[in-house]
């Protein structure tokens, strides 16, 4: 990426890999799904992503199953002529994550991006397909050059242990999982084993969907306090530091220019301890495991 961020800039780092330097990203990035629906103007989702792009959110989130492919074309057009200034993200339904078929679902993407490689390619969810198999395929893709890193998405902890079990496994660069102030699951067992292992965390659907986060009593209060709005409080909870470290990247989705530029400001602002303590009082993590939180 050409674009390099600024020292008081959130951010969260990806390790090293036997080919990649480690790589610095933005803590708030993009994302694509519902893009390429006809829920909006394509142009309108084309330039939501263009302008996230110049804000300094770099990072970019799709897959195969968006719109079948067509959130793919959104995100390709988007990074027409500017390809180096995006950390591009995509992933392979876990039918597609055979030996063969994750080579071929790769290219389809990468057709449907206009691109290359891809900075990160991720197993969507687990699936039937022996692990082993999709680690060989993403190992292969890496060292053809078509994917710089590899990791997974909707993996939980027993899954993560089968992960790093695998010749490979402990390569995977981030688990993507569903994270908000609603749904802090992840909270009793997943994510601390994250931490433990410096396993960074990508957040889908930071804002809940438009869930009752936004309209509570704490959250609209804090959002007052700060003179920001209640998405904004949402996003700088999920992106928080923990313990001092940061290890979250939140990739909410906007076509809207002000949602746009609501997200990337969202990156200036941090709560207070006591804002923090009143949100945890509002919505308590879970004291037992919960199942994984999907959608």
């Amino acid at each position: 990426m050409s674009k390099l961020l600024s020292p008081d800039t959130p951010s969260v780092t990806l390790a090293a890999t036997a080919r990649e330097p480690a790589v610095t990203l933005p803590a708030i990035g993009q994302g694509s799904w519902h893009m390429g629906e006809n829920r909006a103007p394509r142009r309108d989702e084309v330039h939501a992503l263009q302008y996230g792009l110049d804000l300094g959110m770099t990072l970019i989130d799709t897959a195969e199953m968006y719109a079948d492919g067509g959130a793919e074309k959104i995100v390709g057009e988007a990074l027409r002529g500017r390809r180096d200034e995006a950390f591009v993200v995509s992933k392979v339904y876990p039918w597609n994550a055979g030996r063969q078929d994750a080579v071929a679902a790769c290219e389809r993407s990468l057709k449907r991006l206009g691109s290359d490689y891809l900075d990160l390619y991720l197993l969507h969810w687990p699936g039937n397909v022996p692990l082993e198999e999709t680690l060989e395929a993403f190992e292969h893709l890496q060292a053809q050059g078509k994917i710089r890193r590899y990791g997974v998405s909707n993996f939980d902890i027993d899954d993560m242990h089968a992960l790093h079990s695998l010749p490979g496994g402990n390569a995977s660069a981030v688990n993507q999982v569903l994270y908000h102030l609603g749904s802090r699951g992840i909270e009793h067992s997943l994510l601390p084993w994250q931490r433990q292992h410096v396993l960074p965390t990508m957040a889908y659907c930071p804002l809940a969907q438009g869930g009752q986060e936004l309209d509570h009593p704490e959250v609209r209060a804090i959002a007052d306090t700060f003179g920001v709005t209640p998405a904004q409080v949402l996003l700088a909870w999920a992106i928080r530091p923990v313990n001092g470290q940061r290890d979250v990247i939140a990739i909410p989705k906007a076509v809207q220019p002000a949602h746009v530029e609501a997200n990337a400001a969202a990156l200036a602002l941090t709560l207070d301890d006591a804002s923090l303590a009143r949100l945890d009082a509002a919505f308590p993590a879970p004291t037992r495991k919960p199942p994984l939180d999907i959608v």
